[in-house]
């Protein structure tokens, strides 16, 4: 019953998803078609209207003709504003007067005042501009929604990603099953040039994959046996067998769309101040069109002319730019993002990349490629040799996942020594492993150990640059063994880019200062902290946030969960399906220290580009307003309602594309 459960929420999710997709999809759909039948109608609206006629010099008139005027344009009021009057009715239900009220009401006034005059009120109607009027609001509308349908299709197609079915392999035999049917455990087969269903772990074969779509690496990616494969790559050119590790809503794949969906939904500070600055600019636009009417009634001018004015301000300072100046900059940025491998799970933290002052990195996987590979082995007592040394430790080291496990136990594997059973095993945090091996007590340590158990350091260590790590015997040092990592390539392009925006990086490590100054000096850092045990990583954070600085960290997640929590900004980096660091703001699927030097000056962009749109949106009302309003009447200068709902649209238009303009920022 409970697969049952998982199953039947996995596929709501997915139809809740599509369902919405669709939706959208149909509104994108009905504006179109609404613009395109009320432009039609609208044709003989404006060969109707005497002001048409009078510009255009021709005469079109027969018995009855007004009424036809009347009924047309009010067919175009009822089919083609039907948004806009439900949204006014919405809004006002639900207490949230906003940018449809401010249409539906100009519309609205224009229409009933016209329709009034048609029967017996002395005066001009208004048809053609309410009919224009409202054929520019929906090629405007349509433009909007397609603008926010680009915007998020890319989460679309991480969505659609993921195959339906899989080649399920059971009792030696292949056959095609929904993928929703996968259970953990299972076996599944992927041939060349298919996507791989599942989250899993290959078994058989070897091949290369192409993960960019879901980690923003672009080059295939070698898989093998034991390698981890993530569901929605695509095979290259050998057959894999996979063993599924995860399915549905636990799939890292499902992780990142919801976790793009979430930051999506979240409001930033800048998002909320938008949306309040267009709030208040509703209640300024409705004040302002009474004041009009009611100032140029004042003055003596006539009705029809007063009420032209107010709706000309009421379309002209509609706020739909300023609503639309941060929400359409969020879709775009979180889904290019996620296609990039960078996901982001607090948007005001993205954001405020742009006041970072200094970031933190963790050398080891981050700047350096974390593959450290055995070099020596250095026996200290004469009654063990370095075959023993090695076989004793890799019966601590199988428990680990640490760089420096792998990089023993590769050793082990190549030198076929057989791995020992070990019991009572122990993580000490910082420092190493320990645990019992054939009735001996066994500790793989690090300086860090030796140095607060008070364990002098053999001489011959003081002048070797790279990672020591000790093996004591029933708590004596029996030997050593050293290893070397090497700096990443795209690190020193990382600092680079760092340094020339004026951001201080820092090396923060548990090696040595030897190993920590040589890594930094090579890459021009502006400086190290070294010897720095996990729990103390938070104390560096706090002390750097005590000077002023606005700091950046980097970490795997895990043992540096409590710096990134402290950190005004905090990343997680590791790769595959290390997807839960549930303290970092941003995740980065890949380790490449030149992601984190391009999403620190993405986050800028992102901002300024939210800034430049708002500043936009404001700027184009607090001019229109005044003109729309007749400020410059005296100098022969009167902006009609279609004309403002033109420049309403051009500057909802320009937004969109201001922001469109993101996606060229992150390649």
């Amino acid at each position: 019953m409970e697969k049952y459960s998982s199953h039947e929420h996995q596929e709501h999710d997915e139809h809740s998803n599509h369902e919405e997709h669709h939706n959208h999809a149909e509104h994108v759909s009905d504006y179109r078609k609404r613009f395109i039948i009320s432009s039609i109608v609208s044709i003989p609206v404006l060969a109707l209207s005497p002001m048409i006629q009078q510009w255009l010099r021709f005469e079109l008139a027969f018995a009855g003709d007004k009424y036809v005027l009347a009924i047309l344009s009010t067919f175009i009021f009822i089919y083609g504003g039907h948004p806009f009057l439900k949204g006014l009715y919405d809004e006002v239900k639900d207490n949230a007067i906003g940018m449809m009220t401010l249409i539906g009401v100009a519309i609205t006034a224009a229409w009933a005042y016209s329709v009034a005059v048609t029967f017996g009120l002395e005066g001009m109607d208004f048809y053609w501009e309410v009919v224009t009027l409202i054929d520019v609001m929906l090629i405007g509308h349509y433009f909007e929604m397609k603008s926010v349908m680009g915007a998020s299709r890319s989460l679309e197609l991480l969505v659609k990603m993921m195959p339906s079915t899989a080649h399920h392999i059971k009792d030696g035999h292949v056959h095609d099953i929904p993928v929703s049917e996968l259970k953990i455990g299972d076996m599944v087969m992927v041939r060349p040039g298919e996507k791989v269903p599942v989250d899993g772990v290959v078994t058989e074969g070897e091949s290369y994959v192409d993960e960019s779509m879901l980690t923003g690496e672009s080059k295939p990616v070698k898989k093998e046996k034991d390698s981890n494969v993530i569901g929605g790559a695509v095979n290259n050119n050998g057959s894999l067998t996979i063993k599924v590790v995860s399915t549905g809503k636990d799939s890292y794949l499902n992780k990142v769309v919801k976790l793009v969906e979430d930051a999506q939904k979240i409001k930033s500070k800048t998002q909320n101040f938008a949306d309040r600055a267009a709030k208040i600019l509703t209640f300024v636009a409705l004040g302002g069109g009474v004041t009009t009417i009611a100032v140029w009634l004042l003055l003596g001018f006539p009705f029809v002319f007063a009420l032209e004015r107010m709706v000309t301000v009421m379309v002209i300072s509609c706020p739909h730019a300023l609503g639309l100046a941060v929400p359409l900059v969020v879709a775009i940025s979180t889904s290019i993002s996620a296609q990039k491998g960078l996901l982001i799970r607090n948007r005001t933290a993205f954001e405020n990349a742009r006041l970072i002052t200094i970031i933190i990195f963790d050398k080891t996987g981050t700047l350096t490629k974390g593959s450290h590979e055995l070099q020596e082995v250095k026996v200290l007592r004469q009654e063990f040799d370095d075959k023993e040394l090695l076989r004793l430790a890799a019966g601590i080291e199988q428990h680990s996942e640490h760089y420096i496990a792998a990089g023993l136990l590769k050793k082990i594997r190549e030198l076929k020594i057989e791995i020992p059973k070990s019991k009572n095993f122990n993580y000490l945090p910082g420092m190493g492993l320990e645990g019992s091996v054939e009735g001996k007590e066994i500790k793989v340590v690090g300086p860090n150990y030796l140095k607060e158990h008070n364990i002098s350091l053999a001489k011959a260590t003081d002048d070797f640059i790279g990672t020591l790590v000790y093996i004591l015997i029933d708590n004596e040092i029996a030997g050593y063994f050293t290893f070397s990592d090497q700096i990443r390539e795209s690190s020193f392009e990382a600092i680079q880019i760092l340094n020339e925006a004026g951001i201080k990086n820092l090396l923060l490590t548990g090696d040595n200062e030897r190993v920590a100054k040589k890594v930094s000096d090579e890459l021009k850092m502006d400086g190290f902290l070294a010897n720095v045990l996990p729990h103390h990583k938070l104390e560096k954070v706090k002390e750097l946030q005590e000077k002023g600085e606005y700091v950046a960290m980097t970490g795997d997640g895990v043992n540096d969960a409590p710096a990134l929590a402290q950190a005004d900004v905090g990343i997680a980096v590791g790769s595959g399906t290390d997807v839960a660091a549930e303290t970092a703001d941003i995740i980065l699927v890949n380790s490449d220290p030149k992601d984190i030097a391009n999403l620190i000056l993405f986050g800028k962009a992102t901002y300024n580009k939210m800034i430049q749109n708002l500043w936009w949106a404001a700027g184009y009302n607090i001019l229109a307003i005044p003109l729309a309003a007749g400020i410059l009447y005296k100098w022969d200068f009167i902006l009609s309602p279609a004309i403002g709902a033109v420049l309403m649209s051009l500057s909802t238009i320009v937004v969109a594309l201001n922001a469109q303009l993101l996606k060229r920022r992150l390649t």
